[in-house]
């Protein structure tokens, strides 16, 4: 059955290495792109698929030298080796059954994350405050790079609403099952009667759109340009280079006044705006799709509470897989990747259960 699906896969490979070289695939830019990523895709399988070719012969060779051998020690070197292989199958089938699961084409493209005060008031924007650290670290250990787009800071430190956007490898697939709330319990630093309490912040993950993927009609968008706020020196107050965007049909707004120019600004907040135009279009599907897998976590709760980090007994939770680990202060400087894994984990295993039962 495995080798079925891997010859299916190699046809689809050839296929795709000879399109992506058509030069009418080439010029269309949303294909082309598209057809490089599975291409990529496709090549970890085949490079599988000849590891997995190559154990299923040594396991053909060595079970034919146990029917034919007499020579004790060549019986005991072909016994060695079909242990061997069995073993190496039994893992590499495992591995190629996850490889073979549909990817969410998103999962390639870089974000847009929004992170907002919630309730809890000025702790609220310490938290929301935290949590940016924790994934700007994060992002860094990753090779990611991570930029400012706008941002409103709390009275007391930390932001009331921060928007950054992070790019680099697989960074939606990799992040987009940390939107939603996230709650603190602790002491706050405002606090001088020693109580602990609940706060929360709200994170979202968009993948960001790229031109093609969204049309964007200018008409139904007000540009409204002002002087910067907060600090910057003198010329980002006295100049209009600040953006707010206003979308028409839907009521959006998007600020961006991060950067001294307005054209920046205004390719900024355009991202922003798009972005999340294509992440109302993907939250349908989502929707969608969620009927037919009612047990899969969807990334497109947002009011959903997702995880706790409670400091008194230096633990997160994560409430979707009943996940909790006792390493908080590793957690909240950015080692979030044990979280990440787990929470891919249980995602695969469910889109396995519910690709095999398709079958």
């Amino acid at each position: 059955m495995l080798q079925e699906k891997l010859e299916i896969v190699k046809q689809r490979f050839d296929e795709v290495s000879d399109l992506i070289i058509q030069p009418e695939i080439i010029s269309d830019q949303k294909r082309y792109v598209a057809l490089n990523r599975e291409y990529k895709d496709l090549s970890a399988l085949m490079e599988k698929r000849k590891e997995y070719l190559g154990l299923l012969d040594n396991k053909a060779e060595a079970q034919s030298l146990l029917s034919e051998e007499k020579d004790p020690e060549m019986l005991n070197m072909a016994k060695e080796e079909l242990d061997s292989a069995v073993n190496g199958l039994a893992d590499l089938e495992e591995e190629i059954r996850f490889m073979l699961i549909p990817k969410d084409p998103e999962d390639t493209k870089n974000v847009m994350m929004e992170l907002r005060a919630g309730t809890g008031g000025d702790e609220a924007s310490i938290f929301a405050g935290d949590l940016y650290r924790m994934y700007t670290k994060y992002c860094e250990s990753k090779g990611w790079k991570v930029s400012v787009v706008d941002m409103s800071e709390g009275t007391s430190g930390g932001f009331k609403e921060i928007i950054v956007e992070i790019s680099g490898e697989n960074v939606y697939g990799t992040l987009k099952f940390e939107s939603g709330v996230h709650r603190v319990q602790r002491v706050p630093q405002t606090e001088t009667q020693g109580r602990v309490h609940t706060s929360a912040a709200t994170v979202m993950v968009l993948p960001e759109a790229e031109e093609f993927d969204i049309e964007l009609d200018m008409s139904e968008v007000r540009i409204e340009r002002t002087t910067s706020t907060g600090p910057g020196g003198q010329s980002v107050n006295t100049t209009y280079s600040a953006i707010k965007l206003h979308h028409e049909p839907t009521g959006m707004i998007v600020s961006c006044q991060d950067q001294k120019s307005s054209h920046k600004n205004l390719e900024k907040a355009l991202k922003v705006l798009r972005s999340r135009l294509y992440d109302l279009e993907l939250a349908k599907k989502q929707a969608a799709d969620s009927e037919k897998r009612k047990s899969m976590v969807s990334s497109g709760d947002r009011s959903a509470k997702i995880r706790t980090y409670n400091y008194p007994q230096g633990r997160v939770t994560d409430h979707r897989i009943g996940l909790t680990l006792y390493d908080l202060q590793n957690i909240i400087n950015g080692d979030i990747q044990k979280l990440v894994d787990e929470m891919l984990l249980h995602q695969n295993t469910e889109k396995l259960k519910f690709s095999e039962s398709d079958l």
